[in-house]
């Protein structure tokens, strides 16, 4: 009997969140409304800490936002890695700012945080680190860099949602954090996100960010005190984000039983460079490992068909952004960064998702094993 495909990511909805989201339809509130101030404040009892927390649409506005409420603009320069979705540097070229790329570690896929001071000059303004896969970055080492050069730091979190530093969770603390909640995320929104901070007046502020630029006062009046952006969050995506984050612990918790899995069973294969394991505040949004495709005259294209021939989805996370063809064209060189660019030359994303099994672990580890030996059989011929 033919295996169903198993792809690389899936979101876990129940009926209970179905039910939920009917419920909302059937009230007649659909956009920003009281299931916005809900999960806001279910995001703030989870995290903990004084915090103020803001949902908009992605985690692509929030990083925006949170780099306007930091005051960056045009010439302003902000440290970012390598490797990362293009969306983190994006959202500083949209600022008419510049991205200042620095290279990653090969195992964590975090900046390097020891090449950041080399970077750093007198028109860097803000560091903005990529807690990758939901692998934390060293906090006391980020925070410390920043105060010494005065920087302001905007975490992108988007993989980080339930991760944690030294026990506390990413986004109990720190400057602006900003979360993900897309569906290949460990909780979903479906399209959604949302920034912590510990700043009132930054959270007054993306209030106004997320809706227009409008701040109403004791009557209810408007007015408009800067071109804001049209980010926030329905009704119908908040409840979904509130039966999700009930189950986020054990959201993560499979996760991190999966990612032992497969080191488990890749132990001793040295087909692949498995990435580090972290400590238990890994939150394993995604499992990638490096295959030297070159090496085994294989493109990666095919490599993935070759899984999904076998019912297995395979992921690409990430090209390096020096490698995209707007960076290259502004003069950014992959070359540069060679860490971040052996990683986009290389890097799958195997399946990992809470409702997989053990079995489908091995099934995924007996597919890689399979499709590597023939490609080294096929390179000696």
């Amino acid at each position: 009997m033919k295996q169903p495909f198993l792809p690389f990511a899936r979101p876990s909805i129940d009926e209970q969140s179905i039910a939920a989201v009917a419920e909302v339809l059937k009230s007649g509130q659909l956009a920003s409304g009281p299931k916005v101030a809900a999960f806001e404040a279910a995001l703030v009892a989870y995290l903990g800490g004084d915090r103020q927390v803001r949902v908009m649409t992605s985690a692509t506005a929030g990083l925006e936002m949170a780099l306007e409420v930091a005051g960056i603009g045009f010439g302003d320069e902000v440290i970012v890695p390598a490797m990362s979705f293009a969306a983190s540097a994006n959202v500083i070229a949209r600022l008419r700012a510049k991205p200042v790329f620095v290279d990653i570690d090969l195992y964590t896929r975090n900046i390097d945080l020891n090449r950041v001071p080399a970077a750093i000059t007198p028109k860097t303004k803000a560091i903005m680190p990529v807690h990758f896969a939901g692998l934390p970055v060293d906090m006391d080492a980020l925070y410390g860099l920043a105060a010494a050069h005065e920087l302001r730091v905007v975490e992108d979190a988007a993989h980080a949602i339930g991760s944690q530093y030294k026990g506390k969770p990413i986004g109990s603390f720190g400057d602006l954090v900003v979360f993900s909640f897309h569906p290949n995320k460990n909780m979903t929104t479906l399209e959604g996100g949302a920034i912590s901070t510990g700043d009132a007046r930054a959270a007054e502020l993306l209030e106004q960010y997320r809706f227009h630029g409008i701040k109403r006062n004791a009557f209810g009046e408007v007015d408009v005190m800067f071109p804001g952006a049209k980010s926030n969050l329905t009704d119908v995506a908040a409840q979904i984000g509130i039966d999700q984050l009930r189950r986020l612990d054990g959201f993560n918790a499979r996760r991190r039983e999966l990612a032992h899995r497969y080191f488990e069973a890749l132990q001793g294969f040295t087909g692949v460079v498995l990435p580090a394991r972290g400590d238990a505040g890994h939150s394993w949004h995604m499992f990638q490992v490096l295959i030297d495709f070159a090496a085994r005259r294989m493109t990666r294209p095919e490599f993935q068909k070759r899984m999904a021939d076998r019912g297995i989805g395979i992921g690409v996370h990430y090209p390096s952004i020096p490698s995209l063809k707007f960076y290259r064209e502004a003069g950014y060189r992959d070359e540069d960064t060679p860490v971040a660019a052996r990683v986009g030359r290389e890097t799958v994303t195997l399946p990992l998702f809470p409702a997989m099994t053990d079995e489908d672990v091995l099934r995924v580890v007996d597919a890689l094993k399979a499709v590597l030996k023939h490609a080294v059989v096929a390179s000696t011929v």
